[in-house]
């Protein structure tokens, strides 16, 4: 081969090489030099194609081949030869200890020498949902000579920042898209309320309040509770949240050698879990609130309300806050005839609500894992009683709350989810701080973003309390901007803008942000305006409401922006006017949310749609469906088919076959159904077929067991 001959075949060569691969001597030596599984067998390739195919193989490598092959040396010594091959094609290997030294993530509380120079009082307001925890925390923040509130919504942090004004404590507003000065003279106030990812870690302050703690464990934002909880420099920091993060948080405290003082809640009013469910529409009382987990629900059931001559208010998470609040006003409003209202999992937190009864649509809501899968799960318990605690607040005009399903066989597995123990809270996120992802591009100059990104999540050591926080987002947005000159500093900062990935507008406006501020050229309101083509109408139906709603996540990115690159996003207080504006027009859609339905369902061409037809099986149904348009039709169909039926899967009763083969035969007459007929995708005899594989299943009990088969093979 090449300048030599080897005195051995390629096949003795090949079965020499794989032996070495295969050797757990090797796979270790490997990883001490920074080769986890994946980079080890991707250099393990290229080394055997060098090998095998190269016409150049070094004399020195040549001579240890033909030792092993003779039996006069060992596999084991080609193991300099592949390292030395495998640090040409991965550079990094050679600064690896570097690497490692940045990507050390074991000790946090390091990271604030500030916070580790005071001795500060840590007091823990453990509680469920609607037992005054943060209200004793605020009021001790209200009475201290300076403080900072951080919660994870603008909602929360404008209510405390109203809250303290209307008290005479001047406090200012920070968020990740406003500044908002107690002061006249733009003076800072001694006390702030923030979103916690907003909060400054150098500025001393008597009293913290970080609210809602158990947040710590979050996929992609638990890092932002981790920062201000080891490093807000205050003598008191006062945490509020689930007694689940007591441990925890007593175990982090433990490593910075501060004690925790915990105080414990029980809820102000009674919560009586129903024995019955709602089962039909026309039982609602006023107080009801319906929660959904998907909008396609929201529009559905709100319809079908207002088809029974009541009125609903509306609330779901990608409504901008003045709406939310607006609605949630006409719902608390005595005087007004809006007794119902139909709101997602956005309820919460945040709001305050007079709700009699919480009834759950559905129990099932798709979820992010840890490693960014979308899954489709029960709720837990935690998201359970967070929102059935929003029934009967205290202080409201309901003096008890009430909870229970719309359904018999989700209300029986509600129940014994409210009754299962929230598990602990078990580790905090971690997230790459811009400091060291700097130091990483020193290193590996010729690296991506996004490939800095994965090495260092790759490297980073992390002790049992804690693990590194989701990034695809951030990676996200670093792949969509890659191609765009920009430097190191200016494009981290554009990959932690705040972004809706699912809204194709949104995405091009940020790319188009920094195209144009990479060339140097301001984004002005006349552009902002040209470009989302202001002013706007109001809405005339579903899909130009969801429009309006990404255009004022557009105005949230440039105002977000603009308090980073203040030069280049120069006209803030423009945009902030005409998002206001915006926030109105999108209020009158909301409020005339059932016309939008209808004007959708009318207008649609033939097989497009927009939201379920009114006479589709309400609940996870029509989530399954619409999350899942991308798979093969075919078994989108056979899902939604079978989660017509999940819900129902505990039940043998003859009568329930009967009533769900007639959900099935008004399922085949929806929209979808007819469009995969259309196109050739299904045709009839497939879906006789679909009809008589559910009986077979409903009458052998394997909704579930489908159902999950189905899911997993995506």
């Amino acid at each position: 081969q090449g300048d030599y001959n080897y005195s051995f075949s390629t096949g003795e060569v090949l079965k020499h090489l794989n032996k070495f691969y295969k050797r757990k001597e090797i796979q270790r030596l490997g990883v001490e030099n920074g080769l986890d599984a994946r980079l080890f067998h991707q250099a393990f390739i290229s080394f055997r194609k060098y090998i095998m195919e190269s016409s150049s193989v070094s004399a020195d490598l040549h001579i240890i081949l033909n030792d092993i092959c003779c039996g006069a040396g060992h596999v084991d010594d080609l193991f300099p030869f592949f390292l030395r091959h495998a640090k040409q094609i991965f550079p990094m290997l050679d600064c690896m200890d570097d690497l490692r030294k940045i990507s050390d993530l074991r000790l946090p509380p390091n990271w604030y020498p500030d916070a580790r120079a005071i001795q500060r009082k840590i007091i823990f307001h453990a509680g469920p949902t609607n037992s005054g925890k943060t209200y004793h925390a605020i009021q001790r923040f209200l009475s201290a000579k300076s403080g900072i509130y951080c919660g994870p919504l603008k909602l929360l942090a404008h209510e405390i920042f109203q809250k303290s004004n209307d008290a005479n404590v001047p406090c200012d507003l920070v968020t990740g898209e406003e500044r908002v000065f107690a002061n006249e003279d733009a003076r800072q106030a001694p006390h702030v309320a923030c979103t916690i990812e907003m909060c400054s870690t150098n500025t001393p302050y008597e009293v913290a309040v970080i609210d809602e703690i158990q947040m710590i464990r979050d996929p992609a934002r638990g890092w932002a509770w981790t920062r201000a909880l080891l490093g807000l420099c205050a003598e008191e920091i006062h945490v509020c949240g689930e007694p689940a993060a007591i441990d925890l948080v007593t175990e982090l405290m433990y490593t910075t050698g501060e004690e925790v003082e915990v105080r414990n809640y029980k809820r102000l009013t009674p919560l009586t879990v129903l024995d019955y469910p709602l089962e039909s529409l026309d039982n609602l009382r006023p107080g009801d609130c319906i929660v959904c987990f998907s909008k396609n629900d929201i529009y559905s059931v709100s319809r079908q309300i207002e088809a029974r001559g009541l009125e609903c208010a509306v609330i779901y998470g990608s409504l901008p806050p003045g709406t939310k609040l607006e609605q949630a006003k006409k719902f608390n409003d005595p005087d007004d005839p809006c007794k119902i209202l139909v709101a997602t999992d956005a309820i919460g937190m945040g709001l305050n609500l007079c709700i009699r009864r919480i009834i759950f649509n559905s129990i099932v809501k798709p979820t992010v894992n840890e490693k960014g899968e979308k899954e489709i799960d029960s709720i837990t318990t935690s998201q359970a009683l967070q929102i059935a605690g929003r029934a009967g607040r205290f202080g409201s005009s309901f003096k008890q709350g009430e909870v229970t399903a719309m359904h018999r066989d989700d209300l029986v597995r509600l129940r014994e989810i409210l009754g299962e123990a929230v598990p602990p809270v078990r580790a905090a996120g971690l997230h790459p701080t811009p400091e060291q992802i700097e130091m990483f591009a020193y290193h590996l100059p010729d690296a991506t973003l996004s490939n800095l990104i994965d090495i260092f999540v790759s490297l980073s050591q992390v002790d049992g309390m804690y693990f590194v926080c989701n990034i695809d987002d951030f990676k996200f947005i670093a792949d969509m901007i890659q191609h765009i000159p920009l430097n190191l500093r200016s494009r981290y900062v554009f990959c932690t803008a705040p972004l809706n990935r699912k809204e194709p507008f949104v995405c091009t406006t940020l790319l188009k942000f920094a195209r144009q501020f990479s060339r140097n050229e301001p984004l002005t309101f006349d552009w902002l305006c040209r470009h989302t083509k202001w002013p706007l109408a109001a809405p005339k139906n579903i899909k130009e409401l969801i429009h309006l709603e990404a255009v004022h996540d557009v105005f949230d990115l440039y105002l977000w922006l603009s308090y980073r690159f203040l030069d280049m996003f120069p006209d803030a207080v423009l945009v902030r006017d005409i998002q206001k504006k915006l926030d109105d027009i999108i209020q009158i859609g909301v409020c005339n949310i059932t016309k939008l339905i209808r004007a959708s369902q009318s207008a649609a061409a033939p097989g497009t749609a927009e939201v379920v037809p009114e006479d589709f099986p309400l609940s996870k149904d029509a989530r399954v469906v619409s999350g899942r348009q991308g798979a093969a039709s075919t078994e989108a169909l056979s899902i939604a088919v079978e989660a017509a039926g999940l819900r129902r899967a505990r039940s043998s009763r003859p009568s329930r076959l009967g009533s769900r083969q007639e959900d099935l035969k008004s399922y085949g007459r929806g929209s979808l159904a007819n469009r995969l007929l259309r196109e050739g995708l299904l045709t009839q005899e497939m879906l006789r077929q679909l009809e008589s594989e559910w009986q077979d299943q409903h009458r052998n009990g394997r909704y579930g067991i489908a159902l999950g088969n189905l899911w997993d093979s995506d």
